[in-house]
C-alpha cells in the first residue's frame, strides 16, 4: 500500500465554479497508483468542492444563480457580516455543499463519469487564494 498527500492552490476572481479536474488528473497520474482512493480537502468555510458537469458551462451559471438566490446576500438579520455582505452567505452556501471530496482512482486516474469535472465552488464576490489537500492511497 503507497499513500501521497499534495496540495493545489486555485486563484479566483469572484462566485462561480473554477474547474480542477486537469491539475488533479495530472498530480493523480504522477503519483503511480493504479487504484486506490483519493480524498480533496477546501481549507476553507466560505468555497467548497462538488463535482458538477463540465459539458454545458450554463450548468456553472444556473448553480451560481441558484445558490444566490436560495442565501441571499445583504441579509439584515445575519449577525456575521465582518467581511461584508457576503460573509455569512458564503458559509451558508459552504454548509449545504462540501469541504471535501473521494473518488476512486483506477488505472491510475480519478474514476470520473464522462461528463463529470472537479470543481471549486467560490462563494466569495471578491477574489481569494484556495488551498485544495490531496491524499491518495492505494497501489
Amino acid at each position: 500500500m503507497k499513500q501521497a498527500q499534495g496540495e493545489l492552490r486555485v486563484a479566483t476572481r469572484s462566485k462561480g465554479l473554477y474547474e480542477i479536474t486537469r491539475e488533479v488528473r495530472k498530480w493523480v497520474g504522477s503519483q503511480q497508483i493504479q487504484i486506490g482512493l483519493l480524498t480533496i480537502f477546501i481549507q476553507h468555510t466560505s468555497a467548497s468542492l462538488i463535482i458538477q458537469e463540465n459539458a454545458d458551462p450554463d450548468v456553472r451559471r444556473d448553480l451560481t444563480e441558484f445558490f444566490e438566490r436560495l442565501v441571499p446576500e445583504d441579509t439584515p438579520w445575519f449577525r456575521h457580516t465582518a467581511e461584508g455582505g457576503d460573509d455569512m452567505p458564503s458559509h451558508i452556501r459552504s454548509a449545504l455543499t462540501s469541504a471535501q471530496l473521494s473518488i476512486p482512482v483506477r488505472d491510475g486516474q480519478p474514476a470520473l463519469g464522462t461528463w463529470q469535472g472537479i470543481y471549486v465552488f467560490e462563494h466569495r464576490s471578491g477574489p481569494q487564494l484556495r488551498h485544495i489537500l490531496m491524499h491518495i492511497i492505494g497501489e
